[in-house]
């Protein structure tokens, strides 16, 4: 069984190039656990994670795949919360989403993405936003 950690954002093209690369992923494996997991970093109306259109785009899919798929919702530092969540349920492996940016936006603004790899001992998938 492979057990993987998607970390998704509000952006529903990337949450579908994600879900491609999973599903390709997870064809191959006898079994799948997913665990999607969305943080809020500024929740005051207390939104669920059921409410995030990429999530529910992304848990659909995998579940008309066949795939076991659990939703986790956190508030606070992404990167924080998705290297915490990998740990806690010791995923296989964890997949996030990457973006185009320029080395001084990277600098000035952080990168998730950077620190989920640097921060991790296990393999982490960076996909680039899909174009349906």
């Amino acid at each position: 069984m492979v057990r993987v950690l998607l970390a998704l954002d509000d952006d529903v093209p990337q949450a579908q190039a994600q879900t491609n690369a999973i599903e390709a992923m997870v064809e191959t494996a006898s079994a799948a656990e997913v665990y999607i997991l969305h943080v809020f970093s500024d929740n005051p109306e207390g939104a669920s994670v059921h409410q995030v259109e990429a999530v529910r785009v992304a848990s659909d899919r995998l579940e008309d795949a066949g795939v076991d798929v659990e939703l986790l919702e956190a508030s606070g530092s992404p990167s924080d919360e998705i290297l915490r969540y990998a740990e806690e349920l010791n995923v296989d492996q964890i997949c996030v989403g990457g973006r185009k940016r320029s080395p001084t936006g990277k600098a000035l603004f952080g990168s998730v993405t950077q620190d989920v790899i640097l921060g991790t001992h296990r393999p982490v998938l960076v996909c680039g936003s899909s174009v349906e």
